[in-house]
């Protein structure tokens, strides 16, 4: 109901700007429409918050918990239409890689040692494709469509996305989500579901739009994505008994799961797995987001 009346007060706004015909001048070269499209691509960085890295002591919320030396590329490229500069609807797909490691800690002498002595790791490539809706606040009053070049906005919508989880071994980067590391889908820990590595997410922002010239956008965007999964670094939850590999999965993969699930001991050779002690925090679902330039080619507008 939220979504509809929101849905609702945005079209009345754009109602009440002053009407202006099909066609106007946009400057002294190009006439405007009321629906402009654009296409482009999309250059950045990526990150991620997830039970693995973090900051110094308990770690804290989104930004304070944050390992920047952890940023990866991303890029991607999208489509979009736009109403009269003020409503927009956008198509993106983009692609990059996210990455964390409990090993940025290993000078830190507070309680985040313990996750340093952890001692676990992951990267995943993340592909996407986004719809998005974008608000032009500042643009709803305004019927000289020249007035600013900088159009700040904001962003959300849906979206669906691939992850895959991988650890590094000396044979290699080995798929996490296979072996099941915290028991998920062994009968006996029932609450512990397999998770897909296909799923939605909730994209949310806010970004600038700079118009260079009657043809060509650029774009700062930063873009924040809500998930509904804990495993995007296949951390979760606490350890299981490490017999139950031999139980559930094939031969091939119990030597790889044994190692992975519990790698203190390549720090602390003496340390032992102990059932049920944490391995991650469940109570928070993990996220992603990037920063992003975004450079953009008008289509609609003619020459005067």
């Amino acid at each position: 109901m939220k979504v509809h009346k929101l849905t609702l007060l945005c079209l009345c706004l754009l109602l009440v700007r002053p009407a202006v015909s099909q066609f106007y001048y946009y400057n002294n070269q190009y006439y405007d429409k009321d629906f402009l499209f654009e296409a482009g691509i999309s250059l950045g960085a990526m990150n991620c918050l997830t039970d693995i890295g973090g900051r110094s002591g308990n770690g804290g919320s989104f930004l304070k918990d944050l390992n920047w030396q952890n940023t990866r590329f991303n890029g991607g490229m999208f489509l979009s239409a736009e109403y009269r500069d003020a409503l927009g609807v956008r198509l993106e797909f983009s692609s990059g890689e996210i990455a964390a490691y409990d090993s940025v800690l290993k000078n830190d002498q507070t309680v985040a040692r313990n996750r340093y002595l952890r001692n676990l790791h992951f990267k995943s490539s993340i592909t996407e494709c986004l719809l998005l809706l974008e608000f032009y606040p500042f643009r709803l009053f305004t019927s000289n469509q020249s007035t600013s070049r900088f159009s700040p906005y904001l962003t959300g919508g849906i979206g669906i996305y691939h992850f895959n989880p991988r650890a590094q071994t000396g044979e290699g980067w080995i798929q996490l989500h296979d072996l099941h590391l915290e028991g998920q889908g062994f009968e006996e820990y029932p609450d512990r579901k397999t998770y897909s590595l296909t799923q939605l997410n909730v994209p949310a922002g806010a970004g600038i739009k700079i118009e260079c010239s009657a043809l060509i956008n650029l774009r700062i965007e930063i873009l924040h994505r809500a998930l509904f999964t804990d495993y995007l670094d296949d951390v979760s939850t606490r350890y299981i008994d490490p017999a139950l590999f031999q139980k559930y999965l094939p031969t091939h993969l119990v030597a790889y799961a044994e190692q992975l699930h519990h790698r203190q001991k390549e720090i602390e050779p003496s340390a032992k797995v102990i059932p049920g002690n944490i391995r991650g925090n469940s109570t928070h679902n993990d996220s992603y987001f990037n920063i992003q330039f975004k450079l953009g080619f008008i289509m609609g507008r003619e020459k005067r």
